[in-house]
């Protein structure tokens, strides 16, 4: 005999789950200090100017 499933339990659920799921993306994505968000910016500033500096001129 099957199991009887609460539909709207399983859907809540899933949502749910979906729901951290975003969460933790987003703690990874925005969740930095002050200072590593200055730190990644000064980074991607070096490395445009040194690819500028590598492009050739014609």
């Amino acid at each position: 005999m099957a199991d009887i499933v609460n539909l709207n339990k399983v859907r809540k659920a899933r949502a749910k789950a979906e729901a951290e799921e975003t969460a933790r993306n987003n703690r990874v994505r925005f969740g930095r200090t002050r200072q590593e968000k200055e730190a990644a910016r000064k980074e991607a500033e070096r490395k445009d100017r040194d690819m500028d500096g590598k492009q050739l001129d014609e």
